[in-house]
């Protein structure tokens, strides 16, 4: 009997800790939009903190969706050969890495490497007491390290996705060139001629939410980091795995609203 009572104790302390954790997560994002609409905006740290993203992440994104650019490739030409389409190839590569791949790519890469960047540098900064170093200084910690990280993963990672996907289809044209001669020209219009406006738009808009979400989970797993140096490890860890998760989520469902736009 007393096992089953500690079960159940556990059971909805467990359930407890979950809606405190959800309505913890809902103040932190409303309290987000609403403080980056209030003045001071911190725009140098925003052009910082897009530096760190942005500049020091191309490197990992070219390499990154030119080999995916490439591979994907090589990995459906046989299948077109089967059925005798290989000149769709330029169109289905075009279609793939614009629609899904280079803003999915882009921002798996970037919840690895900048979502645990923010949660560690955050939970550095929690457990070392520098967050509590500014408020004295009488400065807004969650405006200067939140909204600034944020915005600038929002604003970034749709930039760092056009480009990915720009340099997955040079790689998938390096690919049919090697196999074909076709001319860069000639590439570029095949791939983009079954694109529409609405495939742009989508890739865009996921791209921005991906910045976003990956901007918030690693702010939001750092600025509450807990136990010391281990809660720092924690924090980067759980920011990159969450991020991930709602990357996934958010991809189906937005893949889902563009299909029943398309279908009308």
């Amino acid at each position: 009997m007393a096992t089953f009572t500690n079960r159940k104790y556990i059971f909805s302390k467990g359930i407890d800790q979950y809606f405190i954790g959800v309505k913890s997560a809902y103040s932190f994002v409303a309290l987000f939009f609403k403080e980056a609409f209030k003045r001071p905006f911190h725009f140098r740290e925003v052009l910082n903190q897009s530096f760190e993203v942005g500049l020091k992440s191309l490197p990992l994104i070219t390499l990154t969706g030119f080999i995916v650019g490439v591979v994907f490739t090589k990995q459906s030409r046989p299948s077109l050969e089967d059925f005798g389409a290989a000149s769709w190839l330029p169109s289905l590569i075009g279609i793939a890495i614009v629609r899904a791949l280079g803003p999915l790519v882009t921002a798996l890469i970037c919840a690895g490497k900048v979502g645990s960047s923010i949660g560690a540098e955050l939970g550095s900064m929690k457990v070392s007491e520098q967050i509590d170093a500014m408020e004295v200084s009488a400065i807004n910690p969650f405006k200067y390290l939140v909204v600034t990280r944020v915005l600038a993963t929002t604003i970034t990672i749709p930039v760092l996705a056009m480009y990915c996907s720009c340099v997955g289809l040079y790689g998938s044209y390096v690919n049919v060139h090697a196999e074909e001669t076709t001319s860069l020209v000639t590439f570029y219009q095949s791939a983009f001629s079954s694109i529409s406006f609405l495939d742009i738009f989508t890739s865009v808009a996921k791209a921005i939410i991906y910045g976003f979400t990956i901007g918030i989970v690693g702010a939001y797993k750092g600025f509450n980091a807990t136990q010391g140096t281990r809660g720092v490890g924690k924090a980067a860890n759980q920011a990159v795995v969450l991020s991930m998760f709602l990357i996934f989520l958010e991809e189906l469902v937005i893949v889902q609203v563009a299909n029943w736009i398309r279908y009308f």
